[in-house]
């Protein structure tokens, strides 16, 4: 199985639409992007902009089976993982 990497994130704008709407919405919101490369190229954007000091990624791995994630946070203004394994 192989499905397209994804970040999941919580934003002011996402928050809002969740209070507006009671609670009948999701605050997180997840980004899907055609390749990892493209998801790491706009993680630290993601980073800035999310509620939390970190977010999640799922992904699949290159010749492997099941969904690899991975906590990222800032450290020292840099995207760095803190966490990572399979589920």
């Amino acid at each position: 199985m192989n499905f397209k990497p994804q970040i999941t994130i919580i934003t002011e704008e996402t928050r809002r639409e969740y209070t507006n709407s009671y609670g009948k919405k999701n605050p997180y919101q997840t980004v899907r992007y055609k390749t990892y490369r493209e998801l790491k190229k706009n993680i630290k954007k993601h980073l800035e902009e999310n509620l939390e000091s970190t977010v999640s990624v799922s992904r699949s791995k290159r010749s492997e089976w099941g969904e690899f994630f991975e906590i990222w946070t800032l450290h020292n203004g840099k995207p760095e993982i803190v966490k990572s394994g399979w589920m």
